[in-house]
C-alpha cells in the first residue's frame, strides 16, 4: 500500500524532468555576463543603446546582444530571446545610429569604423569602460 501511494508522486516527478529536459534549447548560446559605463567628454551617457556586433568566428554570431544605456551610463548586455549576458567571442562594439550622432561621433555607430571591441570570456566581464577618444 505505502509503495503504490508513491507511484503517482514519482511517476509525476519523473514526467515533469523528461519534458523540463526536453525543453530545452540545443541552439541556445552560453551566456556570461557583461555589464559597464560608457562615458563621453569625462561624463557618463545618460541615453541611448550599446551594440556587440560579433565576429564571424563568435561562439554564437547569429544574434548582437545589446543594452540600453541607463542614467548613470551603466550597461547590462542582453542576448534576445536568450536573456542577460553574452557568449564569448570577439566583438566590434558600437552606439546606436542616433546617439552617436547626437555626440558627433558617427564612427561609433559603425561596426568597420568603432575603435572599440571586447573579447568576451567563459568568466565574463563585468567591470568594463567604454570612453570616446577625444
Amino acid at each position: 500500500m505505502f509503495a503504490s501511494r508513491l507511484r503517482w508522486p514519482i511517476c509525476l516527478v519523473s514526467g515533469m524532468l523528461m519534458i523540463a529536459i526536453g525543453c530545452q534549447d540545443p541552439n541556445r548560446p552560453r551566456l556570461f555576463p557583461v555589464s559597464g559605463v560608457v562615458i563621453h567628454n569625462d561624463e557618463p551617457l545618460t541615453s541611448g543603446s550599446l551594440i556587440f556586433f560579433p565576429d564571424r568566428d563568435a561562439e554564437y554570431p547569429d544574434d548582437a546582444p545589446t543594452s540600453m544605456l541607463q542614467v548613470d551610463g551603466t550597461f547590462v548586455m542582453k542576448t534576445y530571446p536568450f536573456g542577460n549576458g553574452v557568449a564569448p567571442g570577439k566583438y566590434k562594439v558600437c552606439l546606436n545610429p542616433g546617439l552617436a550622432a547626437g555626440i558627433k561621433r558617427p564612427e561609433y555607430a559603425d561596426p568597420k569604423k568603432t575603435p572599440w571591441e571586447i573579447e568576451i570570456t567563459d568568466s565574463g566581464n563585468t567591470e568594463i569602460v567604454f570612453e570616446t577618444t577625444k
